[in-house]
């Protein structure tokens, strides 16, 4: 009940609160951003293939001379800053500017036609924007501070897909990998605050809307949930391996010459966009949604050009996550298998295919069907999904020993540490 305690409390539970505000008020920006590209495309493609390497180019520019720190997801950068031990070394990856400039070059992004989401990134700003708490009132324990980035992570995942239950799981699963007795109130109360915020701007809603499609309890509907975790975790375990070893080789070459790499990429995108329609563009979450409620269709070669598209946006140096691109892509997957399960519903093979592709890629097979479960509202699908996310795991991990994020995380710090002894 001491006075220092209660402003410790008032301050935190009002960054929760501001963490929830800033994820909505992103969202709203993200989506304005990539409709207006998507705008331009339809009324001007070929404009609008000039703009994607020109804009990639220039986000790069912005990147290296002003928001140092900002590039990729972000996850990795949260993942990093957990086990930093230096505060000054923190601070370049968590700060005010950063979330900022996260912000909005992850916009500017998805205004050129970058393949990208906003979900990783909100990750990254919550968790600036809860570290920063420290500044107001002085923190000295470690522990605490890996308090406040796994709250402010895990507050920024719930807010940025209405997924409260899953925005602590992911704290839990993915960025910390154990759980903490001592941390789990924080989680939860900045969790709770956040979401509660980002539902009063935005209304409470479902990502992906709601679907009541069931899948039968008979041997072909788990044969197809064994195909959908061993294709899902296979292509999402080597879409993982994929961006692993290219951003390890790539790395040298993007810090010397960011622009032009950029500029080489924007130009691999709009050749992909050719390719596909327009629907490699983006974040992929109108594709999604619309196989999600069976009110659309993307094509065959979808997944595949949106996997190639999100390998290179991401390549490219620039802010950005990979979960809704990885979503969009699992959605694809889904449908393509449903042309050869005809007698099962459609939509129950697309969230299948989005579970198990997104398991693949993060290896969080537990946060992976919470989060679809909850974007969905198919609490019907709990079982089928559980048990795909599983497989999709032990299939992921035989070709990605190594999670994506906790690799990313670790060529990061090898990384920085590098830059620190020059």
């Amino acid at each position: 009940m001491s006075l220092n305690t209660w402003k410790l409390r008032l301050i935190f539970w009002g960054t929760a609160i501001i963490i929830g505000a800033t994820a909505a008020l992103f969202a709203i920006a993200s989506s304005f951003s990539d409709g207006l590209y998507h705008r331009l495309y339809d009324n001007s493609p070929a404009l609008a293939y000039i703009l994607t390497p020109v804009g990639l180019a220039f986000i790069a520019w912005l990147t290296k001379h002003f928001f140092k720190g900002t590039e990729g997801s972000g996850i990795p950068q949260a993942i990093a800053a957990l086990s930093m031990k230096d505060s000054a070394l923190r601070a370049t990856v968590l700060s005010i500017r950063i979330a900022i400039g996260k912000i909005v070059l992850t916009c500017l992004g998805l205004m050129c036609g970058a393949s990208i989401g906003r979900e990783g990134p909100t990750v990254h700003v919550g968790a600036s924007l809860m570290y920063s708490v420290r500044h107001y009132f002085p923190l000295r324990s470690r522990d605490m501070h890996r308090a406040l980035i796994l709250a402010g992570g895990a507050a920024g995942i719930s807010a940025a897909f209405n997924t409260p239950l899953a925005g602590i799981l992911f704290a839990i699963e993915e960025m910390s990998r154990k759980f903490e007795e001592k941390t789990s109130g924080v989680l939860i109360i900045a969790v709770v605050l956040a979401g509660v915020t980002a539902v009063a701007f935005l209304g409470d809603y479902t990502y992906f809307g709601s679907s009541s499609t069931q899948l039968p309890y008979t041997p072909l509907a788990w044969l197809v949930v064994i195909v959908c975790g061993v294709v899902g975790g296979l292509s999402g375990g080597l879409f993982s391996q994929t961006l692993i070893y290219s951003t390890r080789r790539i790395a040298p070459v993007v810090r010397r010459y960011p622009v032009s790499i950029a500029f080489t990429c924007g130009l691999l995108l709009s050749l992909l966009g050719m390719l596909s329609g327009g629907h490699t563009y983006g974040t992929g979450y109108e594709e999604a949604k619309h196989l999600v409620t069976g009110s659309g269709e993307a094509g065959l070669a979808f997944p595949l050009l949106k996997m190639l598209a999100t390998v290179i946006s991401y390549l490219s140096g620039i802010p950005g996550g990979i979960f809704a691109p990885s979503l969009s892509v699992g959605a694809g997957l889904g449908a393509d298998l449903a042309a050869l399960f005809t007698s099962l519903p459609m939509q129950a093979l697309v969230m299948l295919g989005m579970v198990s592709y997104f398991t693949g890629v993060v290896q969080t097979p537990i946060t992976a069907f919470v989060i679809v479960m909850e974007m969905t509202d198919s609490s019907s699908m709990m079982l089928p999904l559980m048990a795909t996310a599983l497989i999709a795991k032990s299939v992921s991990h035989l070709v990605c020993p190594r999670p994506i994020y906790q690799a990313l995380a670790d060529a990061y710090m090898a990384k920085t540490a590098v830059e620190k002894t020059k």
